[in-house]
């Protein structure tokens, strides 16, 4: 199975992603694990991003997309893997598309997880308040500017994907704003009618009834007999027409002979 989640900052995508690698045994890829782990292997696509990210650049599109293409080649993503932090923009998704493509694959489903901005802002709040009051340190996300500017990154880049996986037919949205266990359920089901779909046998096209010739054939037949009619027609008229040239000759013989005789008989 192989997964991509949607829904903005707060929305619950790494508690859901959990519970889907424990229940399918599949891996959740992270894509700043990946860049990481492709740096410490040395390998030539992770040496050039760390050249870029070095210089404190973004590390292009389609570097990103060779990590991930190495990652999922590694075995124990064979079975399916869910997608973290990547795609985040419809040109990443493309690309990952034409990845996927390469490779005779493609995505079961994208699961979007949709929440309310307003009620995830006093979500991080009511957090933060009980946070303090245990006397716990904050995590750096617990903090409503961030998650304010989280969220306007998420509408302008991101959210344009669930359009975008809508038209292709995987898009699955459940309710964010539910209870976990909740989620968590709705997502599976999601996920049963996905697989369900995937799995369903096209039907075999009806048997053509006996003596009866399909509609293409019946129609060159009566097109070339229609010909056929035409032309002889033709032969027809043209026939007629070399005797109604030659009959008024005849005519006139045969009147001047009867001419003649009348003549004589007088």
């Amino acid at each position: 199975m192989r997964l991509i989640l949607l829904g903005p900052p707060g929305a619950g995508k790494g508690t859901q992603a959990q519970h889907l690698v424990a229940k399918y045994g599949i891996v959740q890829l992270s894509t700043g694990d990946m860049l990481r782990a492709a740096v410490k292997a040395g390998t030539p696509v992770g040496l050039q991003a760390q050249e870029i990210m070095a210089r404190g650049g973004l590390v292009p599109d389609d570097v990103v997309v060779r990590i991930v293409a190495q990652r999922i080649e590694e075995p124990d993503a064979r079975k399916g893997f869910i997608l973290d932090g990547f795609p985040r923009t419809v040109p990443q998704a493309t690309a990952l598309d034409r990845m996927l493509a390469e490779r005779e694959i493609g995505l079961d489903a994208a699961i979007e997880i949709r929440v309310n901005e307003e009620a995830l802002l006093k979500r991080i709040e009511s957090r933060i308040a009980e946070t303090r009051s245990r006397g716990e340190t904050l995590r750096d996300d617990d903090d409503p500017r961030v998650l304010h500017r989280r969220l306007a990154a998420y509408r302008e880049q991101t959210a344009p994907l669930v359009a975008y996986y809508s038209l292709q037919g995987v898009l699955h949205t459940v309710n964010g704003m539910a209870p976990i266990p909740e989620v968590t359920e709705a997502i599976d089901r999601e996920l049963t009618k996905a697989l369900a779909a995937k799995a369903a046998p096209v039907l075999a096209k009806p048997a053509k009834k006996a003596g009866r010739k399909p509609a293409g054939q019946v129609a060159k037949k009566a097109a070339k007999n229609s010909s056929k009619k035409l032309a002889q027609k033709a032969r027809k008229a043209v026939s007629i027409g070399k005797k109604s040239k030659t009959k008024p000759a005849a005519s006139k013989r045969r009147t001047k002979r009867r001419t003649a005789k009348q003549k004589r008989g007088r």
